[in-house]
């Protein structure tokens, strides 16, 4: 079962998100803690670890409809994850939902014999 949540609403804990802009544009990260109505805290677990999370700007972000159970639930009971189980939910995003996009971009069903 997949947990999804609009894309134009507010950010939650737990959810992937693309980044936009900055030095880390065109990767994908997990909101860890939301800072205020502009300010969210990153982490991906392998460059930015749970214990020095990124802050950004919300406006830099682009919200997915994605947000990973496991790591909701473990911020939920704890206030805190591990760094490999944000390696694990970023690995399953990418590998389910990225990668599949990827090869159907690739074919349009149409095939050339030169």
């Amino acid at each position: 079962m997949i947990p999804l949540v609009d894309s134009d609403s507010n950010p939650q804990p737990g959810q992937i998100v693309l980044i936009k802009r900055g030095r880390d544009a065109g990767q994908y990260a997990i909101i860890i803690r939301l800072m205020d109505e502009r300010f969210v805290l990153l982490a991906d677990g392998d460059k930015k670890k749970f214990d020095r999370p990124k802050k950004k700007n919300i406006q830099h972000l682009q919200l997915l409809n994605y947000i990973s159970p496991e790591v909701q639930s473990s911020l939920k009971e704890t206030g805190r994850v591990t760094n490999g189980k944000l390696r694990f939910a970023l690995a399953k995003y990418v590998n389910e939902f990225v990668y599949d996009m990827k090869k159907g971009e690739s074919f349009n069903g149409e095939r050339r014999c030169n």
